[in-house]
């Protein structure tokens, strides 16, 4: 498939009310406002294929840059094709969900990450800890360094309420994600979720969303997911 029969796939599967939903959320057009599950059976049809992920995510479309984060071969992208993405990923659900999720599968992808949460920059900021929950939340605890991660936590601790809006969500969930799926620092995220308390994230044109991380600790303590993995990072 080219990338005009995507774009046409694409647009036949946009609906008015997700469109609506993501701008919201803070999409802007170009954009046809398709469910990520609907995308399945033609990322089924085309597999892997990074030329044509490239082509779509410089479209600025945001269905078509998050489409091509499904197709995208990630181990074929160096920190330069990465700083590319994040350079056009133009609010958090292309940060966040898109071009971390993607960096999560390589091995450069802790290099990378904390060269963004080092950046100040509220979206490269965001895309490094949700990074690293993306790996946290999919990778053998053996793969991490014990004493990084820790002193990651007392970053957040320290500086988590003056971050800019964006990062502050990934980083609360920073601290989520290691008591959850970190078994050897959960104590510590526990004590960090303890001392940090709520989280007050300002959103343009919406009112204020107050997190808690030890509350959803806590609810996930309940669940019995303790040690949760997932199984893949991407859809």
């Amino acid at each position: 498939m080219n990338i005009e029969m995507v774009m046409q796939e694409l647009e036949a599967l946009g609906k008015e009310r997700l469109k609506k939903m993501y701008m919201s959320n803070g999409a802007r057009e170009p954009l046809f406002g398709v469910a990520t599950g609907a995308m399945k059976p033609i990322a089924k049809k085309i597999k892997i294929n990074q030329p044509l992920a490239e082509e779509l995510y410089a479209t600025g479309n945001y269905d078509a840059m998050y489409f091509a984060g499904i197709i995208a071969d990630p181990k074929a992208m160096t920190p330069a094709d990465f700083e590319r993405w994040m350079d056009g990923a133009y609010f958090y659900m292309l940060s966040d969900y898109v071009v971390a999720v993607t960096l999560a599968e390589t091995d450069i992808a802790q290099e990378v990450a904390d060269q963004w949460i080092a950046s100040g920059e509220e979206l490269r900021m965001s895309a490094g800890w949700s990074c690293y929950c993306w790996l946290l939340g999919s990778r053998p605890d053996h793969e991490f360094d014990e004493h990084k991660i820790a002193s990651m936590l007392e970053v957040v601790e320290k500086t988590i309420h003056d971050a800019p809006e964006r990062a502050k969500a990934s980083m609360n969930n920073f601290i989520y994600t290691t008591a959850v799926s970190y078994s050897p620092l959960h104590d510590k995220a526990v004590e960090t979720a303890k001392a940090v308390g709520p989280v007050e994230v300002k959103r343009d044109h919406k009112k204020s969303s107050i997190l808690l991380a030890s509350e959803n600790i806590q609810k996930a303590m309940d669940r019995g997911q303790l040690g949760f993995k997932r199984k893949y990072v991407r859809c």
